[in-house]
């Protein structure tokens, strides 16, 4: 019974790492908006990229919980960091081309 409560609380701790990660990396651009005219996100803007980086990091939660050879640990979080790169890079500046292509 104490394993399963050292699992749940280690679990719980690395989900609000994420989130503080998240929040961190999102405040980049809102200091930024302070300052110069260049940065113009906005409330979907931000929203958007919370769900990216939330999806992202429970996913590679995911993967670090449930898949146990430390090769196909690292396979599968570049994977999913790649694709995450892949999306950011269409919302941002439309490198494919799709219709909700940003610039």
């Amino acid at each position: 019974m104490m394993n399963t409560e050292k699992i749940k609380s280690n679990t719980s701790k690395r989900i609000l790492i994420i989130i503080g990660i998240i929040l961190l990396i999102l405040s980049i651009p809102l200091i930024a908006m302070q300052f110069t005219d260049e940065v113009k996100w906005t409330t979907f803007d931000f929203i958007l990229a919370g769900i990216l980086l939330l999806g992202t990091g429970l996913a590679i939660e995911l993967v670090l919980r449930t898949i146990q050879s430390t090769k196909n640990r690292i396979l599968f979080c570049g994977i999913i960091l790649f694709v995450l790169f892949l999306i950011w890079a269409e919302l941002a500046v439309g490198i494919l081309g799709t219709p909700w292509a940003g610039n």
